[in-house]
Order: structure tokens, then C-alpha cells, then sequence
């Protein structure tokens, strides 16, 4: 399993002492969730701040964009840093054009499901994309209750580019901690992205190394 803090849930007044921790934790990814106060009611990180973490940090910067019409702004993020970057389903009008971009930028392409979107949706897709982002909640703000039913879609996703043969990485993004992560990683998940569960412990080492220590049997 590899581990993805979300940023979001950090400091944002210490963003430099998060990358730190997330780097002495072991981190694999660093989650950027980018929210444009359109696509979710949110605002959040824009590109000066992809840009001043990827200087930062030599972790992988994980970006989210949680945008309307997000082929306006891939140009910005790829230039900042992102070294992954996934658009939501929802949100790209021609979803194929804009995977190609963000290869061709030189970044891993993802798509991001909401928890009302079923992974079917994606068949004609999955050749196209190195991971799918399973959103366990529903996007645009941290803290929420973990939904179950993503368990059920990440198995069918699993399946799917099986039956395919399509070598896909599935990411999960909502409600992870301690519990539920290993449900994730049973169900397929390979990359957690977990916030609240790491940033809001009062000791955010140990919080990291306790959700390690839980997805082992099940990565086993």
C-alpha cells in the first residue's frame, strides 16, 4: 500500500514542516487537493503553491483537481510540479484529449470518480490512465464519514481492467484511517490517501506508522 497525506489537512500555516513530516513518516505521495469555489464549494491551493512544494519536497506531488473545465488549467499544474495529476469524470468534457495532455506533459493521468459515478463509466477509458481516484466521499471537504459502498466499486474496477487487461492503480480518497484502510486495501486500493487521520492526531509519526502497520496483513 502506499501511503498519500493530504496536505489539506495540515497546517497551511507550516506546509514546509507537513512535507517534513510526511518525508520522516515515509510518505510515498503527497495529496494536493485544488478546489476552484466551482466544480465544490471549496477553495484551497492554486498553482504558486504546487509549484512551491514541488521545490520543497522530493516526494511526488499527488495533485487533485477539483475543477470545472479543468483543461484550462492543466498547463499551469504540470508546469508547477505535479508529477500525477487526476481530473474528475465528472468535469471533462472530452476526457480522452485531456489524459493525453497531462501524458504528454510528462505527468501520470488519473481520473477521479465521485461516490454517485459508477466505475462503468471508465471501460472505454482505462487504457488511457495510469491510476483511478475512487472518492469515498463526496468531494470538497475534509472530516467526512468513510462510504462503504466504495469497497464494492473499487472490487468491480479491479474486475473490470482485469477482464481488460489494463494495469490501472487504484487510489482512494475519503474517510481513511486506522478502520477503513485496510478494508481498502482488501477491496484493491494500493494508494490511501488519508488527511484528517494523520494531520489531526497529535502525533502525526505514529498516526502514520499505526495506518502502515494496518495494511500490512491485508497487503500481504
Amino acid at each position: 500500500m502506499k501511503l498519500a497525506p493530504s496536505i489539506l489537512a495540515a497546517d497551511l500555516a507550516d506546509l514546509a514542516g507537513a512535507l517534513k513530516l510526511c518525508e520522516q513518516g515515509g510518505a510515498d505521495l503527497i495529496h494536493v487537493d485544488v478546489m476552484d469555489g466551482h466544480f465544490v464549494p471549496n477553495l484551497s491551493f492554486g498553482v504558486p503553491v504546487v509549484a512551491a512544494l514541488a521545490r520543497c519536497t522530493e516526494i511526488p506531488l499527488d495533485v487533485h483537481l477539483m475543477v470545472s473545465n479543468p483543461d484550462r488549467l492543466l498547463d499551469g499544474y504540470l508546469e508547477a510540479g505535479s508529477d500525477r495529476l487526476a481530473v474528475h469524470w465528472e468535469a471533462a468534457e472530452h476526457l480522452h484529449g485531456t489524459l493525453t495532455r497531462i501524458r504528454d506533459g510528462g505527468a501520470s493521468p488519473g481520473v477521479v470518480i465521485n461516490p454517485a459515478t459508477p466505475v462503468e463509466l471508465l471501460e472505454d477509458t482505462l487504457e488511457a490512465l495510469d491510476f483511478v481516484l475512487v472518492m469515498s466521499v463526496n468531494p470538497g471537504f475534509g472530516g467526512q464519514s468513510f462510504i462503504p459502498r466504495a469497497l464494492d466499486k473499487t472490487r468491480r474496477l479491479r474486475a473490470m481492467a482485469e477482464r481488460l487487461g489494463v494495469a490501472v492503480e487504484i487510489e482512494m480518497d475519503g474517510g481513511l484511517d486506522e478502520q477503513t484502510v485496510p478494508l481498502a486495501v482488501e477491496a484493491g486500493v494500493e494508494v490511501c490517501v488519508v488527511g484528517s487521520a494523520i494531520f489531526g492526531r497529535q502525533d502525526p509519526l505514529a498516526a502514520m506508522a499505526q495506518i502502515r502497520k494496518t495494511s500490512e496483513k491485508e497487503d500481504r
